[in-house]
């Protein structure tokens, strides 16, 4: 079989958590990966773990996707080993807790650069190929903070905001080309992310409301497959996002204000 005919799922992000767990549930159902991180030994562990579980090929590609040039080095590394990326994980992303004055402003672009600009600019390349192909599936990470403001991470829910307006507008364009964008909004889960942001001691990931990143994996998976636009992973989770556009946008301010900061 030649390597056009396989099934690939490019996934970013891939060393921890969601992402993670998304390449296990793939290659549980057989396809071949393309993982992309910053940590290369981290990758080269999953991969090895990964090949000998479930006997597919892993390819790895090591990198900073906030970077424009690693963007576009990921595309000809998959185009160079004429690899079909039929399904495109655009999963890689941070936040940053605290004052937006406060915190440094490489923080806060690298934020834009990694959470859109690579998402943007990836799909980009991909959908493309996708076309040509007649066929695709592209699953967008956002979050539950795509559905308002974020006072004290004001600049992550904006990006997350932008990931599911964008991805749900794409949804409409290329549904009739036979593609599908779907786009999941966990809400909080039990990963690395809370580290990287420094939000310290954050009580709803220790909560009930908090999830495993596995069960908000294999949610987006199913909902790929699906064809499904939007999956906000839990129930509570989805009924607090819908909630939202039937509460004064005043009281949602204060009250993610609040929780923002004393995660913080």
């Amino acid at each position: 079989m030649d390597s056009q005919s396989k099934r690939v799922a490019l996934i970013t992000g891939a060393s921890t958590g969601i992402g993670y767990d998304l390449a296990k549930i793939f290659a549980k159902e057989k396809w071949d990966l393309v993982l992309v991180a910053r940590n290369k030994s981290k990758l080269e562990e999953v991969s090895k773990e990964i090949e000998n579980e479930f006997k597919v090929t892993v390819n790895i590609f090591p990198a900073d996707l906030s970077l424009n040039e690693s963007v576009e080095e990921l595309y000809h590394f998959t185009k160079d080993r004429n690899l079909f990326v039929e399904v495109l994980v655009n999963n890689a992303g941070f936040g940053k807790a605290g004052e937006f004055i406060s915190n440094s402003l490489e923080d806060e672009l690298g934020m834009i650069d990694l959470n859109i600009r690579s998402l943007v600019h990836l799909t980009k390349l991909y959908t493309r190929d996708m076309i040509a192909n007649k066929k695709g599936k592209i699953l967008n990470v956002a979050s539950t903070a795509s559905f308002q403001p974020g006072p004290f991470m004001s600049n992550y829910y904006a990006t997350k905001s932008y990931v599911l307006h964008f991805s749900e507008g794409l949804y409409e364009e290329l549904k009739p080309k036979g593609i599908t964008v779907t786009t999941l909004c966990p809400g909080p889960t039990r990963t690395e992310f809370q580290a990287r942001a420094e939000m310290g001691n954050e009580k709803l990931v220790k909560g009930f409301l908090a999830m495993d990143s596995y069960p908000v994996a294999l949610l987006g998976y199913k909902g790929l497959m699906s064809g499904k636009p939007i999956v906000i992973a839990g129930f509570i989770n989805s009924m607090m996002a819908t909630s939202i556009r039937f509460t004064p946008r005043f009281m949602v301010r204060k009250l993610l204000g609040y929780v923002n900061r004393k995660a913080k």
